[in-house]
């Protein structure tokens, strides 16, 4: 059972990982500083929460896409800060916790330039981020709201078909998965 919910888990971020690089490259080439490959880095942040979670779940990801798909991907995983020099070096920031997320003002503001010029936020609530992540991202887009995507978009059925969306991954709360996000000029730009 659990490992089945690993490949679910697996096969979700794979196909969100190859949508975006698919769409990302063909629209909002970005300069990559990691030798020219596709890189996923872990968003680290201030508040209390632990970005450090699930330590596992990038390393499974970044090996599964290796084995599966046509993107030369960097290999291992690169952690960052908002504030840190190469901050917008690296396309696909993936953030995850059970806690408490909380941006300076200064980091709203960089995460805005940076997400409305090619980067791309894919937000994964390990179950307790939920109410601080949407007060910080809507800091960040105080005039945009997270909008439930339909189960037709194609975030679902790239690579891997989701016909119902998101599979459920965690049984904390018995509701279902949900997957929103945030667009800018019709390009998803937060998947949370």
């Amino acid at each position: 059972m659990k490992g089945n919910r690993i490949r679910q888990f697996g096969r979700v971020c794979f196909a969100l990982a190859l949508f975006l690089v698919l769409y990302n490259a063909i629209s909002y080439a970005q300069d990559i500083s990691t030798y020219g490959k596709f890189t996923i880095a872990r968003l680290k942040y201030d508040g209390g929460g632990d970005w450090y979670s699930d330590p596992s779940s990038l390393p499974n990801l970044l090996k599964f896409i290796k084995e599966n798909a046509p993107i030369d991907a960097y290999p291992e995983e690169i952690r960052v800060s908002i504030m840190d020099n190469d901050f917008f070096s690296y396309p696909y920031l993936y953030m995850t916790g059970h806690g408490n997320i909380k941006f300076s003002d200064e980091e709203v503001l960089r995460l805005r330039r940076y997400l409305q010029s090619g980067g791309f936020l894919h937000a994964d609530d390990n179950y307790g981020m939920d109410k601080s992540f949407r007060r910080e991202i809507k800091r960040v887009f105080p005039n945009n709201e997270l909008i439930e995507l339909p189960f037709n978009h194609p975030i679902f059925h790239i690579f891997y078909d989701f016909p119902e969306g998101l599979p459920k991954i965690h049984e904390h709360d018995g509701k279902p998965a949900r997957g929103f996000g945030i667009f800018y000029k019709g390009r998803l730009i937060v998947f949370y």
